[in-house]
């Protein structure tokens, strides 16, 4: 073998020793140290990336919930209390318990309520169909019907209803991911706590339009009457820009403001039909009393009119 080869393999081998020391060098110098937990935490996340929990990633979230003092502010919607409490039990944390929530759809303007006024021919797209105009009804607030909500939602707990042009929430599927509400361009969709035995109340409506216009362009729309705010007894009710909303945080779901809406904005979910009153029945001493009463006054009248029956 000539010298030259033999320089040639010393030279390499020579420059890849000291280059792979100056590598293990700097990787010691720059390397990140991340904490185990993470990937601990990672894996007992749902993996949804829904975005749910205000970051971008199931990931993001395992780190922040790593790094935070507490996880008062931090918290899964898709795994709900149950999961908070593993997580909390990984990192050695209290959890604070959360009332679960779920989406509602704020617009009772179906085709019934909300007539079209004109078609649109275009992308079906909500948003695109927002940018371009205000929608096909009067109402320029309401659902726009094309299902921009249905298709972000990753749990298929959405639907359009093909009979009211609305879309409907699947409650036991509905993980209050807050995709559908980010999706919405006219926000009618909310997330609110779903309420003792999945009961709610809710104003479905959010047209800020004065009640004569709103009355005008859908037959369900609030018209700001402040009727049902003056029967909350417990300021769960506001009036502001002509349109009500009720404070899921202070209803009692008491059930006095429905019976009193005018337009039946009010929507009572999960509540099972109202008892008929049926008047007390009396004893019937005291409707025999009643009775003889009105019997006496009956022949007074009669006498007053010279009635020759009565006389009898």
């Amino acid at each position: 073998m000539s010298d030259i080869v033999i320089y040639t393999i010393i030279t390499v081998s020579a420059i890849g020793v000291v280059a792979a020391i100056i590598l293990y060098l700097a990787a010691q110098k720059f390397k990140v140290y991340e904490d185990p937990r993470i990937d601990k935490v990672e894996e007992a996340l749902p993996l949804a990336n829904c975005g749910g929990c205000g970051y971008p990633g199931c990931r993001n979230f395992a780190e922040e919930c790593v790094k935070a003092d507490n996880l008062d502010l931090l918290f899964c919607p898709v795994g709900g209390n149950e999961l908070m409490k593993t997580v909390a039990a990984i990192l050695e944390k209290d959890a604070v318990e959360k009332a679960p929530q779920v989406a509602v759809i704020r617009c009772s303007g179906s085709f019934e309520h909300r007539p079209k006024i004109n078609n649109y021919d275009g992308a079906s797209n909500c948003t695109i169909n927002a940018q371009l105009y205000s929608g096909d009804t009067g109402c320029e607030y309401g659902c726009l019907g094309l299902g921009e909500c249905v298709d972000a939602c990753t749990f298929d707990a959405m639907y359009m209803d093909e009979q009211t042009g609305l879309p409907v929430v699947i409650e036991d599927k509905c993980t209050s991911c807050g995709d559908c509400v980010r999706a919405c361009p006219k926000d009618i969709i909310e997330l609110r706590n779903k309420g003792k035995k999945d009961r709610r109340i809710f104003v479905s409506c959010i047209n800020a339009d004065k009640g004569g216009v709103a009355k005008k362009n859908c037959a369900v729309a609030c018209i700001g009457c402040t009727k049902c705010e003056k029967e909350c007894k417990y300021d769960a009710i506001v009036i502001e820009n002509f349109l009500a909303y009720i404070d899921f945080n202070k209803c009692v779901l008491c059930r006095k403001c429905a019976p009193v809406c005018p337009t039946n904005a009010i929507l009572e979910i999960n509540f099972p039909p109202k008892k008929e009153r049926v008047p007390k029945v009396e004893d019937k001493g005291v409707l025999a009393e009643k009775q003889a009463d009105e019997n006496t006054n009956l022949i007074e009248l009669a006498k007053k009119n010279n009635d020759p029956e009565a006389k009898g």
